[in-house]
């Protein structure tokens, strides 16, 4: 098993680098007040359940310092809809023999799914934690860990390579990554790979999309899927896209 690559922003979530198991699980409890969710994705003969550890308040994780340095906020601590709309998307595809990278993972649903797929997995995120977090839920639901990256989407690592598939849910919720994420999306991506973006219409969807050309990549295809849990209502779109 390969060594998590990891920046020196946190000292804590550096050392936890070479943790596994049950190991990492006991280091991400006494980090964090964990709640276990249950979150069933997919339709019919590819449904699956997932077991989710997660914080239990996304809130209690802001850190000023951090909002100040680059305007981060610890969205990678909730479950947003994109996402499961996204992981019963993946249970539907072919991933063996295939390379897979996630642009922000979160706590992991999509990366556990893409696994499930059969998919090789390499999960980036900004949040260090949010690495560890996707690791621990890899390996309680399949008993496997994606590789994991440290990633920023201004400075892309040179050494990440191309992928046969690239995916992201939910990350066009700031102006500037209409523009990033097009720009990620065209150098992580094969010539014939595809990506697969989530979104439930964030407000850089629209420049997104008229950003796509420019970079040498148009959408194939999208689906519209509905989501609704409580007070919670959003038409999720998943697109598909290739280089042109």
């Amino acid at each position: 098993m390969s060594e998590p690559k990891f920046s020196a922003l946190d000292p804590a979530a550096q050392a936890m680098a070479s943790l596994h198991g049950e190991t990492l699980d006991a280091a991400l409890a006494r980090r964090f007040t964990l709640v276990e969710s249950p979150i069933t994705v997919g339709t019919g003969s590819n449904a699956r359940e997932f077991q989710l550890i997660k914080p239990s308040n996304a809130d209690h994780l802001i850190s000023e310092a951090d909002y100040v340095h680059d305007e981060r906020l610890p969205y990678w601590a909730d479950l947003w809809p994109s996402a499961r709309v996204l992981a019963g998307a993946l249970l539907d595809e072919a991933g063996q023999g295939r390379t897979l990278l996630e642009l922000g993972c979160g706590l992991g649903l999509d990366t556990v799914a893409a696994l499930a797929a059969g998919f090789d997995v390499t999960s980036t995120d900004y949040y260090e934690d949010a690495l560890h977090m996707a690791r621990s839920n890899a390996r309680r639901n399949l008993g496997v860990e994606p590789a994991v990256r440290m990633v920023n989407w201004r400075h892309w690592p040179e050494d990440l390579g191309t992928f046969d598939v690239v995916m992201a849910a939910d990350v066009l919720y700031e102006k500037e990554y209409a523009t990033l994420v097009a720009e990620c999306l065209a150098r992580a991506l094969r010539d014939d790979g595809v990506a697969l973006v989530a979104d439930p219409g964030r407000l850089a969807l629209p420049a997104f999309k008229e950003h796509l050309p420019t970079v040498g990549l148009r959408i194939v295809s999208t689906t519209t899927v509905p989501f609704e849990e409580g007070a919670v209502k959003q038409q999720v779109q998943i697109m598909r896209l290739r280089k042109s």
